[in-house]
């Protein structure tokens, strides 16, 4: 599974499409009693039976898809390159070696070549995006406090 190929905003149509398909779909989810219910595709008439939870990640998509997001799947596990890391977070790719080696995200070396995991960049992503609202709240409020913004 390829991580951030492709990655597209959804058409209006899609969009709309989504928007009824995820509607329909949670409504059958919450009716299910199967843990690995059977669908059938319309256009073949083929059954196919498929775990509740990959269901349930289908209506998250077409959710998102409604909303107009972009979306990406990404097996949990998955470990990228430095690279691809420093991408995701949107620096460098030194600035981000200079985060592995501070101890601000974990690594596992091999060779001569770092290899983080997509889940620990994304908890670190969390992290500083927390830190960063955090800021502005405490800059916003300094502001307030010496008369500089008006709420």
């Amino acid at each position: 599974m390829e991580t951030f190929k492709n990655v597209n905003k959804p058409s209006k149509d899609e969009q709309k499409i989504a928007l009824e398909s995820y509607d329909a779909l949670a409504t059958i989810i919450k009716e299910l009693k199967s843990d690995n219910p059977e669908i059938e595709i319309e256009e073949t008439q083929e059954r196919i039976r498929i775990p509740l939870s990959a269901l349930k990640l289908l209506g998250d998509i077409l959710e998102a898809m409604s909303k107009g997001k972009p979306f990406s799947l990404v097996p949990v596990a998955t470990e990228v390159t430095t690279q691809k890391a420093a991408e995701i977070l949107g620096c460098s790719r030194p600035h981000f070696v200079k985060l592995l080696e501070s101890g601000e995200i974990e690594f596992t070396k091999i060779g001569k070549h770092r290899r983080v995991k997509f889940e620990d960049v994304m908890k670190y992503k969390r992290k500083m995006k927390a830190f960063q609202k955090k800021h502005i709240i405490d800059i916003m409020r300094s502001d307030e406090e010496t008369g500089l913004y008006d709420s």
